[in-house]
């Protein structure tokens, strides 16, 4: 190992959870071979909040840099498969989409293919984007298969991700990680010891009196943000102007029904309601603005709305929307929970942990943790958040519906300029604005632009070059195809039978 007295050589993580776990295997796995010693600090005495359990598909390339099997992974965690998320009655009640993990259509020409689908419906062609993409198809005839290794195959057009219990994944990421020799160090942090020169944490000190040391400490500790907040005093940005959801009901209950590949989320008179379907159960959930809804009454219309009788009895969750001001200050950087919340309604949660992970270790500093770096990654996590809180505010002021106070008030709230520039570009020719930063690329704005009825006037002129019998012909043989495909892939809930839990009950 390098000598220099400015290399970080020890990291103190503060909270477990599925931040704090992520983090440890992500440190352990990546730099533990370099000499670097990793404690992490939890108290069984803390819960977590462990309500995501849907995820994005980055989870899969977190977790293939770490080298961890996906079926052993599926087995442990409870998990199903996921591509894509169905949204219902959001841009009026009786709608239904599907937000998928693909594309839509193939370029023509190096034009977008919707612009095409524009073109045909300003033609009188009855056309609908569903009918392009693999993954929408796959997901609503209940089918799944991994993405085919070519990419001229339109089984490759689509990606996938998990659904799994965020509990038990925390859980393997623990045993991952202190099988390369992370240190965990069970007690309750009620002390952070400040360098009175620099500013940075030396140390915290637990309860019975240890005090554990650290070059750099990583926040994991939730919504009470004990260094970030508490000792080191940075502030948040509270977005509930732009997502007024402040609270949610949680619960979960026995799995009725086929094995279905995507989450619902369902929009309810004062929030919206997910829907979370496991190996073993279903998990469940109200997000609500306590505005419009007490909490006895979100309480009672999740758990009458339930698939099958309930597991858990309802548990209530209070946030504020938000980032911190910085995620990271002086020698802390600031994951999950600690470092901001936007309400799971795309699953984001899990998506900026990683991209918390992955930035800092990118940026991974020196001991003295030269400013040039922290602004850097506060740069592209302030970025990060933004884009992830415009794409969900979208979706609540993308809607026609006047029927309660909430969908007034959504409907008619002030939104960023960041978004409101995306949505008159796309109105006005179809154009969607790409950006290299970001969890959402064209296919999910795409999907929730047509989903919720915001249909653009004109359309690429390029299209044009096309005669309209052909335009027609390519369509149709577009929807054929992906139609075919589906035909062919296996039954979601038989390929985790034959493929997840067969290959596992081998190498047991």
């Amino acid at each position: 190992m390098n000598t220099d007295n400015r290399d970080i050589q020890n990291i103190v993580i503060v909270g477990g959870g599925t931040a704090g776990w992520m983090t440890a295997a992500a440190l352990t796995a990546t730099l533990g071979k370099g000499g670097l010693n990793v404690t992490l600090i939890e108290s069984e005495a803390i819960g977590t909040v462990g309500v995501g359990e849907a995820t994005l598909p980055h989870i899969r390339f977190f977790n293939q840099k770490l080298g961890i099997d996906e079926a052993t992974l599926m087995r442990e965690t409870k998990a199903t498969y996921k591509l894509g998320i169905e949204f219902k009655d959001w841009g009026k009640i009786g709608d239904s989409y599907i937000h998928p993990f693909g594309d839509f259509g193939f370029d023509i020409n190096r034009v977008p293919f919707h612009h095409y689908v524009s073109r045909a419906a300003k033609l009188g062609q009855n056309t609908h984007l569903d009918s392009y993409s693999l993954p929408v198809m796959a997901a609503r005839h209940g089918k799944f298969q991994p993405p085919h290794p070519d990419p001229n195959n339109v089984l490759s057009t689509f990606g996938y991700a998990y659904q799994f219990d965020a509990g038990l994944y925390a859980q393997y990421l623990r045993k991952f990680s202190e099988a390369r020799g992370l240190t965990r160090q069970e007690g309750r942090v009620v002390q952070t010891n400040i360098n009175s020169e620099t500013g940075f944490i030396d140390s915290v000190t637990l309860e019975n009196g240890q005090d554990i040391a650290g070059d750099f400490f990583i926040d994991c500790s939730g919504f009470r943000g004990l260094l970030i907040k508490d000792a080191l005093g940075v502030g948040y940005r509270d977005w509930t102007n732009y997502l007024p959801c402040n609270r949610a009901v949680t619960a979960a209950c026995e799995h009725i029904g086929p094995s279905l590949p995507y989450t619902t989320a369902t929009a309810k008179a004062s929030g919206w309601q997910w829907r979370i379907p496991l190996q073993h159960r279903t998990g469940n959930g109200y997000v609500y603005c306590s505005d419009f809804i007490s909490d006895d009454e979100a309480a009672n219309t999740l758990m009458a709305d339930l698939e099958g009788p309930a597991r858990t009895d309802p548990k209530m969750l209070r946030f504020t929307t938000g980032q911190r001001d910085k995620c990271w200050e002086k020698n802390c950087v600031a994951v999950g929970l600690s470092g901001g919340f936007l309400e799971p309604l795309e699953s984001t949660g899990l998506y900026l942990i990683q991209e918390a992970i992955t930035n800092f270790i990118e940026l991974f500093p020196t001991k003295d943790c030269d400013a040039v770096d922290r602004d850097e990654y506060n740069r592209i996590m302030d970025i990060s958040f933004e884009r992830v809180r415009d794409f969900l505010l979208l979706h609540y002021v993308a809607t026609t519906r006047d029927d309660s106070p909430f969908w007034n008030h959504c409907r008619t709230m002030e939104i960023p300029d960041s978004l409101q520039y995306k949505m008159d570009l796309f109105r006005s020719s179809g154009r969607v604005v790409t950006y290299e930063i970001g969890a959402f690329k064209d296919p999910s704005w795409l999907a929730v632009y047509y989903g919720q009825n915001i249909v653009p006037q004109g359309y690429n002129p390029l299209t044009d070059l096309m005669p309209d019998t052909v335009l027609a012909g390519q369509l149709a043989q577009t929807a054929s195809t992906v139609d075919n495909a589906v035909g062919t892939m296996q039954n979601h809930g038989d390929y985790i039978k034959h493929h997840v839990l067969r290959s596992a009950a081998m190498d047991a």
